[in-house]
């Protein structure tokens, strides 16, 4: 782009993304000119931020939902300012845990009792609320636009974009709902989560749910449900078992009045050996409804680890580096993700497990130290086949590790798989029995060798990031390996809620105020008895029957069913178009982003033109990037650094700077 004297600029987009653009504009600008001394200067840079939701925040951080909805990441983790030497300096700001900190040693006097009462006893490694997190955001723009470069101004406009086309002499036009149109030679598409048009599924039991007059919650962000509507006392179904589960759980039943209390290690499972620990006790309020949960492991997402950081410091990859996975570009192959990638991740996974077993419960293993050394030799990347290494690899487990110490894999993101059960009470007994497990296994964090081995997993999962990126990995592996397959076996494992909400969930189920489906659950509307009807193949006579059903899933991340009036007219103009990909028969696959080109990302339109001074960040990118969705990640005190940790603040940069012509 042209470094015009005069600049004007649309974000659609006031959430975290719009937030790191606006910033690192401010900080960019700047740089470019240094000796700006006054409005009078000719250099200009006009900023206008749309948004219906409150600019910061944006729609998901909104600081005053409820205090019940938690970060599944803590303190530490969380930034929209970058710290990359490499970057241009901010003009303000810092990390959630710099804010934090910072306002307990002298709080903001804006601050509500609320977010006084919640900072007070929140500590780096404690998981904070949504709603203070959307506190963060909203100080942090307070603080940029306190601090505006000469020659800066910028507007903020609460209302939704409709359209967005081209206006000529390389400007847009910028239609909104109210006010406008807005002309901009640069627009950016920053647009966070949005709401989608429902499956056939759903839209059947949504039909089927108004006739019958059955409550039926489609999937929606929770902040936005009025929980309300749920009767007290009567049976309501739940899908889904991943983090958004546990925000309805919340909302039913502490916001409903019910409590959680501590109470003596009773010995149970959820007790750590030679240690003990205080369990939960829930006491109902009597206005909870009886909540039956159902996903298709029949389990929520395991536990975080208590680690003093993101990354377990006692597990460095060996297999799957940066390094390793860089070779692969440097000669000139696109690598396959099942073929290549995987067995290298597979390879740490192993290690941490059994390195962690060995030093932790040497009794279970024999000759620990010469066991470890054959298993490194048979897991070295050399001249081996992927079937010659596992094999080895196998048979030295075989011989020298008891059988119930041995690792299964994919087990652990399934640990109800190829059971059956003969009542519903045997299927909430297991998994209560797998969330105390889960919770104890949580406690010894780095002396347990099943969460360090997820631990590995989840080290692995940042240096994929990066090599999968940008058509880093074949298409069909895209499709098939990487989100056929291991995108939800890793999230299962390495994206859960704090530990408490585990241990929570058990007392729940001991309360008889949750119970479970079963795996493998099928949902259906039975309209002669007027109930929504639930089964699991692996349970017994276990029919379940409920007058009131909850999607606990977030609205589908895609852009062609995604509900936004200007994604849709810029779709329906040809504007910009999703990403196809072939799969390995050769058949096109239209995936859940925008077709971009790097870099900065630029939507491709559908006579497959790039549109110069439109730009993308965020979750439109999900077919160019994996894991956009998670913020962006404050530089660790300790431990490795890995590229993806700030890769979205440094697309934002790389707009910026697009924008600004440097």
């Amino acid at each position: 782009m042209g470094t015009s004297q005069s600049i004007r600029t649309v974000l659609l987009g006031a959430g975290p993304r719009g937030t790191s653009v606006l910033e690192r504009l401010l900080a960019n600008w700047r740089l470019k000119n240094p000796s700006a001394s006054g409005p009078g200067d000719a250099a200009t840079l006009h900023v206008d931020v749309v948004d219906p939701y409150p600019a910061g925040p944006g729609h998901v951080w909104q600081p005053g939902q409820s205090r019940l909805y938690l970060m599944n990441t803590q303190s530490f983790y969380p930034t929209v300012i970058p710290e990359d030497p490499e970057l241009a300096e901010p003009v303000a700001g810092g990390t959630f845990d710099q804010w934090r900190g910072a306002q307990q040693d002298s709080p903001d006097s804006s601050l509500t009792e609320d977010e006084q009462a919640e900072l007070s006893v929140l500590g780096s490694r404690d998981f904070p609320s949504r709603a203070l997190y959307g506190r963060y955001l909203s100080s942090t723009l307070d603080q940029l636009l306190a601090h505006l470069p000469e020659g800066v101004t910028v507007q903020f406009h609460r209302t939704a974009a409709t359209a967005v086309r081209p206006a000529g002499n390389g400007t847009f036009d910028v239609e909104l709902e109210e006010g406008g149109p807005l002309t901009a030679g640069a627009v950016v598409l920053a647009l966070g989560h949005l709401d989608s048009r429902l499956n056939a599924e759903q839209r059947d039991l949504q039909s089927g749910a108004g006739q019958l007059g059955l409550l039926y919650l489609p999937p929606a962000v929770p902040a936005d449900v009025d929980w309300s509507m749920v009767p007290a006392g009567q049976p309501v179904l739940v899908r889904g078992m991943g983090l958004n589960f546990f925000d309805v759980m919340g909302q039913l039943t502490e916001g409903r009045g019910g409590k959680f209390v501590a109470t003596e290690d009773d010995g149970t499972a959820g007790a750590v050996p030679g240690q003990g620990r205080a369990g939960l006790e829930y006491i109902p309020s009597g206005d909870e409804p009886l909540i039956v949960a159902a996903s298709r492991r029949g389990t929520p997402y395991r536990a975080k680890a208590n680690l003093a950081g993101y990354y377990p410091s006692g597990v460095t990859l060996r297999y799957c580096t940066e390094a390793a996975v860089g070779r692969f570009a440097a000669a000139g192959i696109t690598p396959g993700f099942d073929h290549d990638l995987w067995p290298l991740l597979q390879r740490d996974a192993l290690w941490a497990y059994y390195s962690t077993l060995a030093r932790t419960r040497p009794d279970a293993v024999t000759e620990p130290e010469a066991f470890l050394a054959l298993l490194q030799e048979a897991m070295r990347p050399h001249a081996h086949s992927v079937s010659h290494w596992e094999a080895e690899a196998d048979a030295l487990v075989a011989r020298h590790v008891e059988p119930d110490q041995r690792l299964n894999l994919p087990g652990l993101a399934a640990p109800l798989a190829g059971r059956s059960f003969a009542s519903q009470a045997e299927v909430d007994a297991a998994v209560v029995e797998y969330l105390l497990d889960d919770a104890r296994r949580s406690a010894l964090g780095e002396d347990d060798p099943v969460k360090m081995t997820i631990g590995a997993l989840h080290h692995g999962r940042a240096v994929l990031k990066t090599a999968v990126a940008d058509g880093g990995i074949t298409d069909e592996s895209w499709v098939a390996g990487l989100r056929g397959w291991f995108e939800s076996f890793v999230e299962g494992l390495a994206s859960g809620p704090p530990a408490i909400r585990a241990e929570q969930l058990a007392a729940l189920a001991r309360a008889g105020v949750v119970g479970f489906v079963g795996p493998d659950p099928k949902f259906s509307l039975d309209r002669s008895a007027g109930t929504f009807t639930a089964t699991s193949p692996w349970v017994r006579d276990g029919v379940v029957r409920a007058r009131a059903m909850i999607e606990a899933l977030a609205p589908a991340n895609r852009v062609s069913v995604n509900v936004s009036p200007v994604l849709e007219q810029l779709l329906a103009d040809g504007m910009v178009r999703p990403r196809m990909m072939m799969t390995v028969e050769g058949a096109p696959v239209e995936t859940s982003g925008l077709d971009v080109s790097p870099h900065p990302y630029r939507p491709v339109g559908a006579n497959g033109s790039v549109t110069e001074g439109l730009y993308v960040l965020g979750l439109q990118l999900s077919a160019a990037q994996w894991g956009t969705a998670i913020a962006a990640e404050a530089r660790p005190l300790n431990g490795p650094v890995y590229s993806s940790g700030q890769r979205t603040l440094r697309d934002a940069d790389e707009i910026a700077r697009h924008i600004l012509g440097l």
